[in-house]
């Protein structure tokens, strides 16, 4: 399929790389630089620059959109490419708010087309080797889950777009939190029982800064989620407890560490659980399985796992606890 591409920055060029056999023809960023540079890394030279976004979404010659853009300007983006009868594949948190969801959700309806959420994250090597773990029995039924995903921001992190209340929409909570609510989610299903505050400790800014959850359904199965920016030391940790045995998953490469996933098989005799350990040191593929999942979904009509319902299961979430945070 052809794709087009609105806003080539970091995760622009990180789907320009991996687009699984599928083929650029158009981008657009309000920097012609940075669309220059993208094709030059990607190698898709007769790939069109156009200067406004909404000639990219409208091109006769694309077949999917990719909108990789501050929050404040995916839903309009997403809705206008659905107008104009295209799928979608909108980056995390999806809009900057609920609402944009719902206008989302409306249009894809009317229009009969495809959203796919950017949440990548469910296709890193080790939690796909976990959820065929989970699937197989390895682990026994799921008690709870506890989970931890950080940076140490940059100098000058709170003057950055995400920073500003009316681009990002929310604070660390949105940023990384949502992918970690999006994980459980996997595992637990919807959350009916939300608790926990977002709090600024460190960075001068009106955003949260961090974020503390206690995600329960209604079997009782809990997720604990604490998400930051002041952790310093970039970390990403995902623990599943089962009655027989614990994934966890830890590290996304890069200043994340070496992906790994570790499985403790919980012995008759209790003690030292059997250990057996999978390392991922290869480059991040996750952008490119989750292409190959969604022309999967085109191809054969079939809904999106990661779709606008789980989005906006994680954006009930975030409201929750931002309303307790006020």
């Amino acid at each position: 399929m052809n794709i087009a591409i609105v806003v080539c920055g970091l995760v622009g060029n990180k789907r320009a790389k991996q687009l699984a056999g599928c083929k650029l023809v158009a981008v657009h960023d309000i920097n012609k630089q940075k669309c220059i540079d993208l094709i030059s890394a990607t190698g898709y030279t007769d790939c069109v620059i156009e200067n406004d976004w909404k000639n990219a979404v409208t091109r006769n010659d694309v077949d999917v959109v990719i909108v990789a853009t501050m929050h404040n300007m995916l839903a309009e983006i997403t809705i206008a490419a659905l107008e104009a009868g295209k799928h979608v594949l909108v980056e995390k948190p999806v809009g900057k708010d609920i609402e944009d969801i719902n206008n989302i959700i409306l249009a894809a309806d009317k229009a009969g087309k495809m959203v796919r959420v950017g949440f990548n994250h469910r296709y890193h090597p080790a939690m796909m080797k976990a959820t065929k773990l989970i699937e197989q029995g390895y682990i026994g039924d799921i008690m709870y889950i506890r989970a931890r995903y950080g940076h140490g921001g940059r100098v000058g992190y709170n003057k950055e777009w995400r920073g500003d209340p009316k681009l990002a929409g929310g604070g660390e909570l949105v940023e990384q939190g949502i992918h970690i609510i999006d994980l459980a989610q996997k595992f637990l299903g919807k959350f009916t029982d939300v608790k926990g505050f977002a709090e600024t400790f460190y960075w001068d800014q009106v955003l949260d800064d961090n974020a503390f959850l206690t995600l329960r359904n209604d079997k009782k199965q809990t997720a604990f989620i604490h998400v930051s920016c002041t952790e310093w030391k970039n970390t990403f940790s995902f623990e599943i407890y089962g009655k027989k045995g614990k994934l966890e998953v830890n590290g996304l490469g890069g200043s994340y560490g070496i992906e790994t996933l570790k499985y403790y098989e919980v012995r008759p005799e209790m003690g030292p659980p059997h250990t057996t350990i999978w390392e991922y040191p290869q480059e991040d593929k996750s952008w490119e399985q989750e292409i190959i999942e969604f022309m999967e979904d085109i191809r054969t009509n079939r809904t999106p796992e990661a779709g606008l319902q789980s989005a906006r299961n994680a954006w009930e979430v975030i409201n929750i606890i931002y309303g307790a945070s006020k």
